[in-house]
């Protein structure tokens, strides 16, 4: 056989080679549609649940979550209701006293310190911080004392030391005489500025 019988053999053979794989071989579905041989389930089939997110809490940890916030609001509560108790035990209403301060605008003087003395006893020294101070500028109220006095007349003096006009060193004092009667006495140290004057003003109101 010659060369040109052989390449002519060869070249048969490989046609009919390529064509029995291409009988042999099954087709890919086509895209979109389920291959043939994959049956597809019933109707009535029930389909599984996805499986839970992994970082998911399982429902056992959230109730207890929900149980340990509600125990925390009830030891919260109950520290409340037990500081009013205290209270009412220390500082019964016949005897009770309580003292307050306040400042309104504050342009003339920036408050360092107050001294609190009744009946010439000091009872109460308190230094300011600048938030603290701050809080009293913005309209806060502060519960600077609270104690006992028998009924009768006493008399509260009280001086404020800060900086004044100019960024001076400024100390005042303001007192009052006053009644202490049956049931508590409420009594405010107020820090006013006095404009006409350019001058801060210190003044103790009683809450009768």
């Amino acid at each position: 056989m010659n060369l040109k019988h052989r390449i002519v053999s060869i070249a048969v053979c490989a046609v009919m080679l390529s064509a029995g794989l291409a009988i042999g071989q099954t087709p890919p579905p086509a895209k979109g549609e389920p291959a043939a041989d994959t049956p597809a389930p019933p109707a009535d089939a029930q389909v599984a649940p996805p499986p839970p997110a992994p970082d998911a809490p399982p429902p056992e940890l959230k109730t207890l979550d929900q149980e340990v916030q509600g125990l925390k609001k009830d030891v919260v509560d109950l520290n409340k209701d037990l500081f009013v108790l205290q209270e009412e035990l220390l500082f019964p209403a016949n005897t009770q006293v309580a003292l307050y301060v306040s400042m309104d605008v504050g342009t003339f003087f920036a408050l360092d310190s107050v001294t609190v003395k009744i009946d010439n006893k000091e009872v109460k020294n308190y230094l300011y911080t600048a938030r603290e101070a701050d809080a009293l500028l913005k309209g806060g109220v502060q519960q600077i004392y609270l104690g006992n006095l028998k009924v009768g007349k006493h008399e509260l003096v009280a001086f404020f030391t800060g900086k004044g006009p100019v960024e001076r060193d400024y100390k005042r004092g303001a007192t009052i005489n006053f009644d202490k009667g049956v049931g508590a006495k409420y009594l405010e140290l107020k820090i006013t500025d006095r404009v006409p004057k350019h001058q801060p003003e210190f003044m103790i109101k009683d809450w009768e």
